[in-house]
Protein backbone atom coordinates (compact mmCIF):
# COMPACT_ATOMS: atom_id res chain seq x y z
CA UNK A 1 0.00 0.00 0.00
CA UNK A 2 0.63 3.56 -0.55
CA UNK A 3 0.17 6.00 1.72
CA UNK A 4 0.95 9.95 1.19
CA UNK A 5 0.18 12.12 4.57
CA UNK A 6 0.33 15.76 4.07
CA UNK A 7 3.22 16.06 1.65
CA UNK A 8 4.41 19.54 0.42
CA UNK A 9 6.92 20.18 -2.31
CA UNK A 10 8.40 23.96 -3.66
CA UNK A 11 10.47 25.15 -6.14
CA UNK A 12 12.41 28.41 -6.56
CA UNK A 13 11.27 29.61 -10.09
CA UNK A 14 12.21 33.19 -11.34
CA UNK A 15 13.20 34.14 -7.93
CA UNK A 16 9.62 33.04 -6.91
CA UNK A 17 8.60 30.25 -4.58
CA UNK A 18 6.40 27.90 -6.83
CA UNK A 19 4.20 25.33 -4.79
CA UNK A 20 3.70 22.74 -6.48
CA UNK A 21 2.21 20.08 -3.61
CA UNK A 22 -0.10 21.44 -1.27
CA UNK A 23 -0.91 18.89 1.65
CA UNK A 24 -1.66 15.94 -0.44
CA UNK A 25 -3.02 13.12 1.35
CA UNK A 26 -4.15 9.84 -0.75
CA UNK A 27 -3.47 5.94 -0.32
CA UNK A 28 -3.11 3.27 -2.70
CA UNK A 29 -4.32 0.39 -2.09
CA UNK A 30 -1.67 -3.05 -2.28
CA UNK A 31 -2.02 -4.44 -6.19
CA UNK A 32 -4.42 -1.69 -7.14
CA UNK A 33 -3.88 0.66 -10.49
CA UNK A 34 -4.43 4.16 -9.26
CA UNK A 35 -4.71 7.04 -11.80
CA UNK A 36 -3.59 10.61 -11.05
CA UNK A 37 -5.23 12.78 -12.85
CA UNK A 38 -5.84 16.92 -13.54
CA UNK A 39 -4.72 20.02 -15.67
CA UNK A 40 -0.89 20.76 -16.57
CA UNK A 41 1.15 22.34 -13.89
CA UNK A 42 -1.01 20.25 -11.16
CA UNK A 43 1.38 18.66 -9.67
CA UNK A 44 1.21 15.19 -10.92
CA UNK A 45 4.42 14.31 -12.00
CA UNK A 46 6.17 16.20 -9.05
CA UNK A 47 4.15 13.82 -6.73
CA UNK A 48 5.13 10.77 -8.32
CA UNK A 49 8.74 12.33 -8.54
CA UNK A 50 8.37 12.34 -4.76
CA UNK A 51 7.04 9.06 -4.44
CA UNK A 52 9.82 7.56 -6.94
CA UNK A 53 12.34 9.14 -4.29
CA UNK A 54 13.72 11.34 -6.75
CA UNK A 55 12.88 14.12 -5.32
CA UNK A 56 12.75 14.79 -1.57
CA UNK A 57 9.53 16.58 -0.48
CA UNK A 58 9.33 19.76 1.69
CA UNK A 59 7.37 18.36 4.46
CA UNK A 60 4.99 15.31 4.85
CA UNK A 61 5.22 10.91 5.05
CA UNK A 62 5.44 8.97 2.00
CA UNK A 63 4.96 5.20 3.36
CA UNK A 64 5.43 2.02 1.41
CA UNK A 65 4.15 -1.13 3.07
CA UNK A 66 4.20 0.90 6.29
CA UNK A 67 8.21 2.33 6.21
CA UNK A 68 8.12 5.90 5.86
CA UNK A 69 10.68 7.00 2.36
CA UNK A 70 11.06 9.91 3.64
CA UNK A 71 12.93 9.69 6.94
CA UNK A 72 14.93 6.88 5.54
CA UNK A 73 18.93 7.61 4.50
CA UNK A 74 22.00 5.35 2.67
CA UNK A 75 21.64 1.46 2.57
CA UNK A 76 17.56 1.77 3.64
CA UNK A 77 17.12 4.37 0.98
CA UNK A 78 18.95 2.31 -1.60
CA UNK A 79 17.33 -0.55 -0.44
CA UNK A 80 13.83 0.94 -0.60
CA UNK A 81 14.37 2.43 -4.49
CA UNK A 82 14.70 -0.73 -5.20
CA UNK A 83 11.06 -1.52 -4.69
CA UNK A 84 9.89 0.95 -6.44
CA UNK A 85 10.02 1.19 -10.39
CA UNK A 86 9.98 3.96 -12.42
CA UNK A 87 8.81 4.42 -16.14
CA UNK A 88 9.60 7.79 -16.95
CA UNK A 89 8.49 10.24 -19.40
CA UNK A 90 9.38 10.19 -22.88
CA UNK A 91 11.71 7.71 -24.70
CA UNK A 92 14.36 6.44 -22.05
CA UNK A 93 15.79 3.67 -23.81
CA UNK A 94 19.75 3.33 -24.06
CA UNK A 95 20.16 3.49 -27.85
CA UNK A 96 23.16 1.36 -28.02
CA UNK A 97 21.60 -1.60 -26.17
CA UNK A 98 19.35 -3.95 -27.28
CA UNK A 99 16.00 -4.09 -26.09
CA UNK A 100 17.09 -7.13 -23.82
CA UNK A 101 20.18 -5.38 -22.87
CA UNK A 102 17.97 -2.37 -21.60
CA UNK A 103 15.98 -4.48 -19.48
CA UNK A 104 18.53 -6.73 -18.35
CA UNK A 105 20.60 -3.05 -17.06
CA UNK A 106 19.49 -3.04 -13.06
CA UNK A 107 19.78 -6.32 -12.98
CA UNK A 108 23.61 -5.91 -13.99
CA UNK A 109 23.78 -3.43 -11.63
CA UNK A 110 22.57 -5.52 -9.19
CA UNK A 111 25.66 -7.73 -9.82
CA UNK A 112 23.17 -10.71 -11.15
CA UNK A 113 24.81 -13.75 -12.14
CA UNK A 114 24.42 -14.27 -15.96
CA UNK A 115 22.13 -17.01 -16.03
CA UNK A 116 19.35 -15.92 -13.36
CA UNK A 117 19.73 -12.69 -15.74
CA UNK A 118 18.91 -13.83 -18.77
CA UNK A 119 15.95 -16.21 -17.08
CA UNK A 120 14.66 -12.73 -15.76
CA UNK A 121 15.21 -10.98 -19.12
CA UNK A 122 13.07 -13.33 -21.09
CA UNK A 123 10.57 -13.37 -18.34
CA UNK A 124 9.81 -10.13 -18.78
CA UNK A 125 9.95 -9.46 -22.23
CA UNK A 126 7.24 -12.80 -22.42
CA UNK A 127 5.41 -10.42 -19.91
CA UNK A 128 5.16 -7.64 -22.26
CA UNK A 129 5.14 -9.35 -25.45
CA UNK A 130 8.04 -8.60 -26.78
CA UNK A 131 10.49 -11.63 -27.01
CA UNK A 132 10.88 -11.90 -30.75
CA UNK A 133 12.40 -7.75 -30.37
CA UNK A 134 15.05 -9.11 -27.92
CA UNK A 135 17.97 -8.59 -30.50
CA UNK A 136 16.26 -5.54 -31.49
CA UNK A 137 17.60 -2.03 -30.73
CA UNK A 138 15.49 1.06 -30.07
CA UNK A 139 15.61 2.35 -33.06
CA UNK A 140 14.03 -0.31 -34.61
CA UNK A 141 11.42 -0.46 -32.60
CA UNK A 142 7.76 1.37 -32.57
CA UNK A 143 7.06 3.87 -30.20
CA UNK A 144 4.38 1.28 -28.38
CA UNK A 145 7.15 -1.24 -28.35
CA UNK A 146 9.69 0.94 -26.53
CA UNK A 147 7.68 1.89 -23.90
CA UNK A 148 6.82 -1.66 -23.29
CA UNK A 149 10.42 -2.56 -23.14
CA UNK A 150 10.69 0.57 -20.43
CA UNK A 151 8.17 -0.97 -18.63
CA UNK A 152 10.00 -4.58 -18.28
CA UNK A 153 12.96 -2.42 -17.26
CA UNK A 154 11.32 -1.18 -14.23
CA UNK A 155 9.91 -4.30 -13.43
CA UNK A 156 13.15 -5.93 -13.73
CA UNK A 157 14.01 -6.06 -9.93
CA UNK A 158 10.53 -7.03 -8.72
CA UNK A 159 9.36 -4.05 -7.11
CA UNK A 160 6.78 -3.81 -5.03
CA UNK A 161 5.34 -0.46 -6.54
CA UNK A 162 5.57 0.99 -10.34
CA UNK A 163 5.20 4.46 -11.21
CA UNK A 164 4.41 5.47 -14.82
CA UNK A 165 4.32 9.05 -15.94
CA UNK A 166 2.40 9.82 -18.78
CA UNK A 167 3.40 5.68 -20.13
CA UNK A 168 0.61 6.75 -23.06
CA UNK A 169 1.46 10.10 -24.35
CA UNK A 170 2.02 10.54 -27.86
CA UNK A 171 0.90 7.17 -28.96
CA UNK A 172 -1.94 5.65 -31.09
CA UNK A 173 -4.97 4.27 -29.39
CA UNK A 174 -4.15 0.73 -30.55
CA UNK A 175 -0.28 0.89 -29.30
CA UNK A 176 -1.79 3.22 -26.13
CA UNK A 177 -3.93 -0.64 -25.40
CA UNK A 178 -0.71 -2.37 -25.60
CA UNK A 179 0.72 -0.29 -23.02
CA UNK A 180 -1.71 -0.57 -21.05
CA UNK A 181 -2.48 -4.30 -21.39
CA UNK A 182 0.65 -4.37 -20.05
CA UNK A 183 0.54 -2.15 -16.96
CA UNK A 184 -2.81 -4.53 -16.29
CA UNK A 185 -0.49 -7.31 -16.50
CA UNK A 186 1.79 -6.30 -14.17
CA UNK A 187 -0.82 -5.45 -11.02
CA UNK A 188 -2.52 -9.04 -12.08
CA UNK A 189 0.18 -11.55 -12.65
CA UNK A 190 2.85 -9.58 -10.43
CA UNK A 191 0.85 -8.22 -7.93
CA UNK A 192 2.47 -4.78 -8.12
CA UNK A 193 1.01 -1.68 -7.22
CA UNK A 194 0.72 1.04 -10.12
CA UNK A 195 1.03 4.49 -9.74
CA UNK A 196 -0.07 6.26 -13.48
CA UNK A 197 0.47 10.13 -14.07
CA UNK A 198 -1.81 10.89 -17.25
CA UNK A 199 -3.76 13.54 -18.91
CA UNK A 200 -5.95 11.04 -20.30
CA UNK A 201 -8.72 9.62 -19.29
CA UNK A 202 -8.75 6.79 -21.45
CA UNK A 203 -6.18 5.25 -19.31
CA UNK A 204 -8.09 5.71 -16.53
CA UNK A 205 -11.60 4.49 -17.76
CA UNK A 206 -9.07 1.73 -19.01
CA UNK A 207 -7.22 0.13 -16.54
CA UNK A 208 -7.53 2.08 -12.74
CA UNK A 209 -9.41 0.55 -10.20
CA UNK A 210 -8.70 4.57 -7.91
CA UNK A 211 -8.33 7.82 -9.63
CA UNK A 212 -6.65 11.17 -7.77
CA UNK A 213 -7.70 14.52 -9.01
CA UNK A 214 -4.81 17.16 -8.30
CA UNK A 215 -5.36 20.72 -8.85
CA UNK A 216 -3.01 23.61 -8.18
CA UNK A 217 -1.34 21.09 -6.04
CA UNK A 218 -4.05 20.12 -4.16
CA UNK A 219 -5.95 16.47 -4.34
CA UNK A 220 -9.78 17.18 -5.27
CA UNK A 221 -11.46 14.32 -5.55
CA UNK A 222 -9.84 10.86 -4.33
CA UNK A 223 -11.31 7.77 -4.11
CA UNK A 224 -12.26 3.86 -6.29
CA UNK A 225 -13.71 5.01 -9.57
CA UNK A 226 -16.39 3.10 -9.76
CA UNK A 227 -18.08 4.90 -6.18
CA UNK A 228 -17.19 8.07 -8.08
CA UNK A 229 -18.75 8.32 -10.82
CA UNK A 230 -21.72 7.44 -9.27
CA UNK A 231 -21.40 10.58 -7.23
CA UNK A 232 -23.11 13.31 -8.35
CA UNK A 233 -20.85 16.46 -9.02
CA UNK A 234 -17.68 14.20 -9.49
CA UNK A 235 -15.11 15.49 -11.77
CA UNK A 236 -14.42 12.08 -12.51
CA UNK A 237 -18.35 11.41 -13.53
CA UNK A 238 -18.48 14.28 -15.18
CA UNK A 239 -15.29 13.06 -17.46
CA UNK A 240 -15.58 9.74 -17.62
CA UNK A 241 -19.47 9.00 -18.22
CA UNK A 242 -21.53 9.42 -21.59
CA UNK A 243 -22.83 13.07 -21.42
CA UNK A 244 -26.94 13.94 -21.08
CA UNK A 245 -28.76 15.88 -23.35
CA UNK A 246 -29.17 19.08 -21.41
CA UNK A 247 -32.01 20.27 -22.65
CA UNK A 248 -34.14 17.32 -20.66
CA UNK A 249 -33.34 19.04 -17.25
CA UNK A 250 -35.78 21.23 -17.64
CA UNK A 251 -39.52 20.96 -16.21
CA UNK A 252 -40.88 17.85 -16.58
CA UNK A 253 -43.85 19.02 -18.15
CA UNK A 254 -41.80 20.25 -20.90
CA UNK A 255 -40.47 16.95 -22.05
CA UNK A 256 -44.30 15.59 -21.72
CA UNK A 257 -43.21 13.49 -18.75
CA UNK A 258 -44.18 12.94 -15.69
CA UNK A 259 -40.81 12.78 -13.76
CA UNK A 260 -37.18 13.35 -15.28
CA UNK A 261 -34.31 11.81 -13.64
CA UNK A 262 -30.18 11.58 -14.46
CA UNK A 263 -29.94 7.99 -13.71
CA UNK A 264 -26.30 5.99 -13.06
CA UNK A 265 -26.75 2.37 -13.76
CA UNK A 266 -23.35 0.17 -12.31
CA UNK A 267 -22.59 -3.48 -13.47
CA UNK A 268 -23.98 -6.08 -15.85
CA UNK A 269 -26.98 -6.72 -14.11
CA UNK A 270 -27.91 -2.76 -13.48
CA UNK A 271 -27.46 -1.85 -17.21
CA UNK A 272 -29.19 -4.53 -18.64
CA UNK A 273 -32.26 -5.17 -16.60
CA UNK A 274 -33.02 -2.32 -14.04
CA UNK A 275 -34.94 -0.13 -16.33
CA UNK A 276 -37.25 -2.01 -18.28
CA UNK A 277 -37.83 -3.66 -15.03
CA UNK A 278 -38.79 -0.49 -12.94
CA UNK A 279 -41.25 0.10 -16.61
CA UNK A 280 -43.08 -3.28 -16.79
CA UNK A 281 -43.42 -3.74 -12.78
CA UNK A 282 -44.87 -0.31 -11.83
CA UNK A 283 -46.77 0.34 -15.42
CA UNK A 284 -44.68 3.00 -16.33
CA UNK A 285 -43.33 4.61 -19.71
CA UNK A 286 -39.80 5.32 -19.30
CA UNK A 287 -38.34 7.17 -22.04
CA UNK A 288 -34.08 7.62 -22.61
CA UNK A 289 -33.68 11.18 -23.17
CA UNK A 290 -30.09 11.13 -23.47
CA UNK A 291 -26.73 9.33 -22.52
CA UNK A 292 -25.14 6.22 -23.24
CA UNK A 293 -22.75 3.29 -22.24
CA UNK A 294 -19.20 2.86 -21.54
CA UNK A 295 -16.94 0.37 -19.63
CA UNK A 296 -14.95 1.41 -17.34
CA UNK A 297 -12.24 -1.68 -16.74
CA UNK A 298 -14.50 -4.84 -16.83
CA UNK A 299 -17.72 -3.49 -15.35
CA UNK A 300 -20.54 -1.60 -17.54
CA UNK A 301 -21.68 1.27 -16.54
CA UNK A 302 -24.09 3.77 -17.98
CA UNK A 303 -25.71 7.24 -17.55
CA UNK A 304 -28.64 7.90 -18.79
CA UNK A 305 -31.25 11.03 -18.45
CA UNK A 306 -34.82 9.54 -18.60
CA UNK A 307 -38.38 10.72 -18.29
CA UNK A 308 -40.99 8.42 -16.71
CA UNK A 309 -45.04 8.76 -17.43
CA UNK A 310 -47.56 7.46 -15.41
CA UNK A 311 -49.43 7.47 -12.27
CA UNK A 312 -46.81 5.35 -10.48
CA UNK A 313 -43.62 7.07 -12.22
CA UNK A 314 -42.14 8.33 -8.10
CA UNK A 315 -42.52 4.68 -6.73
CA UNK A 316 -40.89 3.44 -9.80
CA UNK A 317 -38.12 6.06 -8.99
CA UNK A 318 -37.85 5.39 -5.40
CA UNK A 319 -37.60 1.43 -6.52
CA UNK A 320 -35.00 2.03 -9.02
CA UNK A 321 -32.98 3.93 -5.80
CA UNK A 322 -33.37 0.78 -3.60
CA UNK A 323 -32.01 -1.51 -6.52
CA UNK A 324 -28.73 0.20 -5.86
CA UNK A 325 -29.49 2.78 -9.30
CA UNK A 326 -28.00 6.08 -8.62
CA UNK A 327 -30.61 8.70 -9.19
CA UNK A 328 -30.41 12.86 -9.57
CA UNK A 329 -33.50 14.68 -10.20
CA UNK A 330 -33.42 17.07 -12.99
CA UNK A 331 -33.79 20.15 -11.80
CA UNK A 332 -38.28 21.12 -11.63
CA UNK A 333 -39.36 24.50 -12.77
CA UNK A 334 -42.72 25.60 -11.39
CA UNK A 335 -44.10 28.94 -12.85
CA UNK A 336 -40.77 29.83 -14.03
CA UNK A 337 -39.00 29.74 -10.83
CA UNK A 338 -36.94 26.84 -9.31
CA UNK A 339 -39.15 24.59 -7.31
Amino acid sequence: MITVENLTKSFQHNQNNVVALNGVSMEVPAGAVCGVVGPSGAGKSTLARCIALLEKPDSGAIRVDGTDLVSLGGKALRAARRQIGVVPQGDSLLRQRTAAGNVALPLEAAGMAGPQRRSRVGELLDLVGLTDKASMYPDQLSGGQRQRIAVARALAAKPSVLLADEPTSALDPATTDSVLTVLDRARSELGVTVLVVTHDMAVVRRIADDVAVLEDGKVVEHGKVLDLVAEPGSRISSTLLPETNQAASLKPSATGHDVVAEVVLVGFAAVGALLPEASSRFGVELSILGGGLTRLGETPVAKFRVGLSGERSESALKWMIEHDAHVRRAPVCVDGAAA
